[in-house]
């Protein structure tokens, strides 16, 4: 930004009052003052409006982000429907295998072999 001291300021005033007049400078202060108040309403007029821009782009990013979010939710929850499922039948093959197992023993009698 501009840095401009209490010297410099005296220095314009002086100069202004000698280039201007002491008649014509209250008037002219007046149109400087009024012509930086609209700028400054303007420059603020933009701000805010691009500032509205770019909120309306974040909003539509975070509702993006939100169907992301959505989505993976959805993914994890049929990756563990998924995994679940898996345990389950590998828990109910190795019960099976497991009954197999025991008949396969249970039938089969030392006792029972030829000599």
């Amino acid at each position: 930004m501009i840095d401009i001291g209490f010297p410099e300021l005296l220095l314009i005033a002086i100069v202004s009052l000698v280039v201007i007049g002491p008649e014509q400078l209250p008037s002219t202060l007046r149109s400087i003052a009024l012509w930086f108040g609209r700028f400054k309403r303007s420059f603020n007029d933009l701000r805010a409006e691009v500032e509205r821009g770019i909120g309306a782009d974040d909003i539509k990013q975070q509702l993006h982000n939100e169907a992301i979010m959505k989505e993976i939710e959805k993914s994890k929850a049929a990756i563990a429907s998924t995994a679940d499922e898996a345990r389950n039948f590998a828990a109910e093959q190795k019960q099976a295998f497991e009954q197999a197992s025991t008949q396969s023993a249970s039938e089969k009698n030392p006792h029972d072999e030829p000599r």
